[in-house]
Parts: structure tokens; sequence; C-alpha cells
């Protein structure tokens, strides 16, 4: 999980790193045949810095920057203590964007979220006070802690990438994700997201113990003097993501996909709605997720085409909170993953 490796990096070695860096994005070309793809390059930079401070993780790590590079909203899952907050936060540090940090709670209104018009004594005007969600990462710590109101104060930005606050329309930044926790085990005095909402998330990524060998690394590091309130004394070889990101987005929309790719991801779709084990399968937005999440796959691995593969990897993230399973199904120990599992297995795989 997290961990630091301390070092006092010499700062004009730092400065040279990143000189360099910024010169292997713009060295880059897209879609460049034999050699390897600006996502492929930014992916492994990014993987190795956050490395720095999370330990293992690897797959966590993988799909948290698929769904950057995808620009998707995403819900992490998992027992306090897991790292979710802190993976979100290096990544801001990293690529040096603004973070912002909602604690949730029942008694919170919209207007916590969004802001509010406050009236000023010296002008005698009202002016906007912008709330936490005018940012680029957005962590709302334990969402379904907070009434459905709030809550869904959060759909319009999440969907339009704007904000209405007393009929005055908001945008938002152009980078602007929602990266979403809740407790799987403690479910007392919490609100059920909407499926409205939950339907939303490009991503559920569900964050287990760390194993028995990386508990003992975690510990070493905090006994080594690893401190996560302190990123900011981290050697860190930052990257603006305004050098790279446009770039990737462009070298994503350009990956290849064959008709036979489109009708695997509407079949395996499909067959969500058709499961006896379901009540509520996948939308189309549940099918397009899946399409762009499988784009950015393939293109952090270096190809300019999908293989089936990369979406069979991306149906659990995408799928797992899109299902509504039947209560007997529920009974029987039966999860969604079951249901994603069996459902591939029976999906024709495109040669």
């Amino acid at each position: 999980m997290f961990f630091l490796r301390l070092s006092s990096a010499n700062s004009a070695i730092s400065a040279f790193k990143k000189i360099e860096r910024r010169a292997i994005v713009d060295s880059v070309g897209l879609k460049t045949t034999g050699e390897s793809m600006l996502t492929h390059k930014i992916f492994e930079e990014l993987r190795k810095e956050i490395g720095k401070v999370i330990i293992g993780q690897e797959e966590i790590i993988e799909n948290i920057l698929i769904a950057f590079f995808s620009q998707g909203h995403v819900l992490l899952e998992g027992v306090p203590g897991t790292a979710k907050t802190l993976m979100v936060k290096t990544l801001s540090h990293i690529i040096e964007c603004t973070f912002e940090r909602i604690q949730f709670t029942p008694d919170m209104m919209p207007s916590d979220v969004v802001g509010t018009h406050v009236f000023d004594m010296k002008t005698s005007e009202f002016y906007l006070k912008k709330g936490p969600i005018f940012t680029n990462l957005l962590l709302a710590d334990e969402i379904n802690r907070t009434s459905p109101k709030t809550q869904s104060a959060l759909l319009e930005a999440m969907e339009e990438g704007q904000v209405t606050i007393e009929g005055e329309r908001n945008k938002l930044s152009d980078l602007f994700l929602v990266f979403a926790t809740q407790n799987p085990i403690e479910f007392e005095g919490t609100y059920p997201l909407p499926e409205a909402q939950m339907d939303r998330f490009m991503f559920k990524i569900t964050i287990d113990y760390p194993g028995r060998d990386r508990e003992v690394e975690i510990l070493k590091a905090y006994h080594g003097g690893f401190n996560p309130r302190k990123l900011d004394g981290i050697a860190f070889e930052k990257m603006n993501y305004i050098d790279f990101l446009p770039r990737i987005l462009e070298e994503i929309q350009n990956v290849t996909v064959r008709d036979e790719i489109f009708e695997y991801i509407i079949q395996i779709n499909d067959m969500t709605r058709k499961d006896s084990n379901v009540v509520l399968g996948a939308s189309p937005r549940g099918a397009i997720s899946l399409l762009l999440s499988s784009k950015a796959r393939a293109a952090v691995r270096s190809r300019d085409y999908i293989i089936p593969d990369d979406v069979k990897e991306s149906a659990y993230p995408v799928l797992r909170h899109r299902l509504l399973l039947r209560p007997e199904a529920e009974i029987e120990g039966m999860t969604s993953d079951d249901i994603i599992r069996n459902i591939l297995s029976r999906v024709e795989v495109p040669r």
C-alpha cells in the first residue's frame, strides 16, 4: 500500500529530469508504428512515481490511470485504511493539478459541495463563493454517508461538467474527475447511491487488504519515517497534465476498433440484461464505458488496436456496479463479478 523511498535529490538533477520528461512528451508522435505510444510511456512514468508512495496494488493503480486517461469517474470501494484517499492525492501531486477532498456526512447540504452566493458587506453585492467541486480531481470520501439530496448535487457535475447555483450555470474545469469512496462493510446510517448516479461512474474498483509481505513493507516504511501527510517532501518527478493529456486523448481516440469488437461489447452488455440472476442490467452508457476504457487499456499497453482481452479486463470494473442482482442470487452468495465471469465464458470471443 503506501510507502515512501526517502531521498535527498539534488535540485539540478531534479530539474534535468523534468526537462528530460518534457522531451519524452514532445518527441513521441501519435500512433507511431514500431515505437512505444505516448500513452504507454506516460502510463509507465506515472505508475513508477505512484510506486514511491503506494506499495503493491498494481492492478488498482492501472485501473485508476486507465479511468484518468478515459476521463471517467471512479467509485473506490474498500475498508478503511487501504490508501484510497492517498492514491488519488498522490496522483494529483504528480500531475500538478488541483485536488479537493469532501468528507461527506449526513448533515451536509448541496451548497457545501457546489458553493453559494454570499453577501459582501463592503460592496453591498452578492458574490459566488465556490465550493470544493471547482477543482480537477475531487475525492468524495464516504459518499454513501450523505443524503440523496446532497448526492444529487454531483449528478449534473459528473455528466455535464457544470453546476447550477441559484439558476446560474457555472462551467467546471476541462479536467474534472470524481473519485468517490465508500465502505462496503458498514451500512448503518448510510444512503445507498441511486442507480442514476452509480451509472455515471465509469469504474467501480474494489480494494482489498494488502498481502502479508506488502503489509510488512508498509510497517518498515513507517518505521523509516514515512508520513502520508507530507507528500510535498517526496522527490516526485512531476509532469503537468496540460503537457500530455490532450495528446493522450487524441492517441486513444485513434485506437482502431474492428466491427467484431463492437459486436463483442454489445453482446456482453446485452447478456447482462438477459441473465436470470439479474433484475437490472447495464445501460448503453455501460457499453460506451466498456469501449472507451478498452481503447485506453490498449493504448497503455502500446497498441493502437483493441483485442478481446482488453474488453474482458475492463468488463469487471465497468459492469460490476451496473448490475442489480435478484434477492435469491444474493442469498446464494452470488456477486456481480460472478455474473460477469459467467457471461464472459458464454459470449463467443472474436478471432
